[in-house]
């Protein structure tokens, strides 16, 4: 579990940490001795950020997902402590527990040696568990989709009472919570980028650990591809359902961390405030083209009235000089404010003044 926290706290900080190491390395490498390095909120830098800290935030996904399968692979099953196949049978678990069991027994092991005595218990314990384990149908059935979490369920006797206890223990606290979050989320403008994938992954998760958990046999993920790929890869020891269930809840919620890494590099669209129809549109595009033509000829018609003025400097700046005053004195007489205010002083002289003067 702390494992699992760490890797998951990992994603606040590491991807934005890692990043601004493997730019400055690259500006290093990159950029020769004495030319400028793009700074930070230039587009450029931008752009360079953008992709590295993508391929981070990938190679980090990647890792998590390493991690998890060897997690896995450390904590073993009962098929790997019996050193036996996934699809062994029943006589030949048996057989196999008396073997292990007689080069393993306690007995032989001295009681003077506390600490080898009590862990060759231990172990002895934990093949007899497996051993009554496999050899029990019903409880097979349950180790192979729920994994060792069934050791507690005493009060199941059935293949049903086991899937109805397994989904209600760890199906239901996570599916419902997931889909309470979702919902949340789809009330805000947070976490927008890579909606569509989200539910994609949460959808595909559900479906893939209802028809894992089951079926009466292993599913064709496992048997066609994961364990030949994996087993042609590496000395991997074959996958149990329980273990790509675990494989596959961590991929989608490390994906979901991923996508809200990446949509952060992004800047977002604006949601619309009002709705607009097609009509509006092409109504604005019109606009903007009738002011885009009438600019060009405004700018054309200054062009030819500027053509008597060229090459004679004095008689353009007189032209320049006359064009502010206008602008100036247009400006201020057009301005409602002062043409209240030039007004109100004119309406106050006047009522001062002479009744002959007014």
């Amino acid at each position: 579990m702390s494992s699992a926290l760490l890797s998951y706290a990992g994603w606040a900080f590491l991807p934005n940490l890692v990043s601004g190491w493997v730019q400055s390395i690259y500006y290093g490498i990159t950029i020769r001795a004495g030319d400028p390095k793009p700074q930070p909120g230039t587009p450029r830098y931008q752009k360079h950020r953008r992709r590295i800290q993508i391929i981070v935030v990938i190679s980090y996904l990647l890792y998590t997902l390493y991690e998890a399968d060897y997690i896995i692979r450390q904590d073993g099953d009962f098929y790997q402590l019996l050193v036996v196949s996934p699809d062994v049978e029943e006589k030949a678990v048996k057989s196999r527990f008396r073997r292990l069991a007689a080069l393993h027994h306690p007995d032989k092991i001295s009681t003077e040696d506390a600490f080898a005595h009590s862990a060759a218990e231990a172990n002895f314990v934990a093949l007899k568990t497996a051993q009554d384990t496999l050899c029990d149908p019903v409880k097979r059935f349950a180790y192979d989709r729920f994994g060792p979490d069934m050791l507690r369920w005493q009060h199941c006797k059935t293949i049903r009472d086991y899937l109805v206890t397994g989904m209600q223990t760890s199906a239901l606290p996570l599916y419902a919570g997931s889909v309470i979050f979702l919902i949340a989320l789809s009330f805000t403008n947070y976490l927008q980028y890579g909606k569509f994938w989200r539910y994609l992954a949460f959808i595909s998760l559900f479906i893939l650990e209802f028809h894992t958990v089951t079926r009466p046999y292993f599913s064709p993920l496992l048997t066609k591809i994961f364990n030949p790929v994996l087993g042609a890869l590496a000395a991997h020891p074959p996958l149990l359902p329980f273990q790509l269930i675990i494989l596959a809840r961590k991929a989608t919620f490390t994906l979901f961390i991923a996508l809200t890494q990446i949509g952060n590099l992004f800047p977002q669209p604006a949601s619309a405030t009002s709705n607009s129809s097609p009509f509006d549109e092409q109504v604005l595009a019109r606009l903007e083209g009738n002011a885009f033509k009438n600019e060009e000829e405004a700018q054309r018609l200054l062009t030819l009235d500027m053509m008597p003025f060229v090459g004679d400097k004095p008689a353009t700046k007189e032209l320049q000089a006359r064009i502010k005053e206008w602008l100036v004195n247009n400006t201020i007489r057009s301005d409602p404010e002062v043409r209240d205010a030039m007004g109100r002083v004119i309406a106050r002289r006047r009522a001062n003044a002479p009744p002959g003067a007014r």
